[in-house]
């Protein structure tokens, strides 16, 4: 079944034509990295899924490309720029290098003026760029310069497959893709008649925020179009909060890859987490995650999960699109309409929330109960 499942995702869901250029990537532990065998066990499994999903795609494509690079720690970080030179080129990474832009992209502490001269270096160099990405990393790149270029400027067609796990294509890659679609856009089309959103929570979660000026959008595995990106397996209605509006508690009970011991308190004020409450050991590396930069605690994407096919709660790439999920996620939110530059995302699932939208004239709409879709 894996095999043909991996086909379907060249064939369906990135329509990949003979003529086209693709780069497949995934990423090995890297020296810094403190894992457990459990995990060690896990990101060898999604090793070796890529170097199959390599051998499979060569029959789908001109050329297929695959790299391996030492892993970022972190979801949202930069990729190294070997992947940069593959994916755009060499002439315009080499251009990057010289004009002292690449390093503070990939760091994330590049200026704005900065972000349109690279634009221009890659607008100008697109034509070498690659036309597909299928993202088998660990970590994920999906909030990132490195895929905001491919997709916004070359075009490229990028799924993004982090902690991938080959159980999914049981389950979650199961979907029927048109119902999927359909109830996405559906989702993303009502929220972007509301001017603020409410979420929550049977266990004491409760946040508010505005969205003036912010646009959902939708994720729905069908990446056949120029430019399109999105998650496999895919399946929610997301957006950036505008920042600094966001207030209210997240009680966490689920770390990305596990039920976590007990809850954890999240204090949002202002569009940040102020406080971490709690014991348990997800606890102190969140906190020493959120004192590395005060962008890393930006409260930076209200996700709605919408396949019916997930259904695992253990991994976060599969939880957040469970249908009648919400997730909130902190950091990095440049890529997809926020202002947030880090290199940082990370996301929290909650289970049977509800979420209320307000309009402007103050009536409030519920689009989930909980954890029930009533649109």
């Amino acid at each position: 079944m894996i095999p043909s499942s991996i086909r379907d995702i060249f064939r369906i869901n990135l329509a990949v034509k003979k003529q086209e250029r693709v780069l497949l990537f995934c990423d090995r532990p890297s020296e810094h990295e403190k894992i457990d065998l459990q995990d060690i066990e896990r990101r060898t499994r999604l090793g070796c899924l890529a170097l199959l999903a390599a051998e499979i795609g060569k029959g789908f494509c001109k050329t297929l490309t695959f790299h391996e690079y030492p892993a970022t720690g972190s979801h949202g970080a930069e990729p190294p720029d070997e992947l940069w030179k593959h994916a755009f080129g060499i002439k315009a990474v080499d251009t990057l290098i010289k004009k002292d832009l690449l390093l503070p992209i990939i760091s994330k502490t590049v200026e704005d003026a900065d972000i349109r001269r690279a634009e221009d270096i890659i607008r100008r160099n697109k034509k070498a760029a690659v036309d597909c990405v299928i993202a088998l990393s660990n970590f994920s790149t999906s909030h990132t310069r490195f895929r905001d270029f491919l997709t916004r400027i070359c075009g490229c067609r990028y799924a993004s497959m982090p902690l991938f796990d080959s159980s999914m294509f049981e389950g979650a890659m199961q979907v029927d893709w048109k119902s999927l679609a359909q109830r996405t856009r559906k989702i993303a089309a009502a929220i972007n008649r509301a001017v603020s959103v409410e979420i929550r929570t049977r266990n004491g979660s409760r946040l508010v925020f505005s969205k003036k000026g912010r646009r959902a959008h939708a994720d729905t595995g069908i990446l056949t179009r120029p430019g399109s990106f999105g998650n496999l397996p895919a399946g929610e209605a997301f957006l950036a909060p505008l920042e600094g509006t966001a207030r209210g508690r997240l009680i966490l009970e689920w770390a990305p890859t596990r039920q976590l011991k007990s809850p954890i308190e999240l204090v949002v004020r202002n569009g940040y987490v102020a406080d971490v409450k709690g014991d348990d050991e997800y606890a102190v590396q969140l906190r020493e995650k959120l004192a590395d930069r005060k962008e890393n605690s930006n409260i930076a994407e209200l996700g709605i999960g919408t396949n019916d096919r997930a259904r695992r709660p253990d991994n976060i790439l599969e939880s957040e699109k469970i249908l009648g999920t919400i997730h909130i996620a902190l950091g990095d939110n440049s890529s997809f309409g926020g202002k947030v530059k880090t290199p940082f995302h990370q996301d929290f699932v909650f289970f049977k929330p509800s979420v209320t939208l307000i309009y402007q004239d103050g009536n409030r709409r519920d689009i989930l109960k909980g954890g029930q879709c009533v649109i």
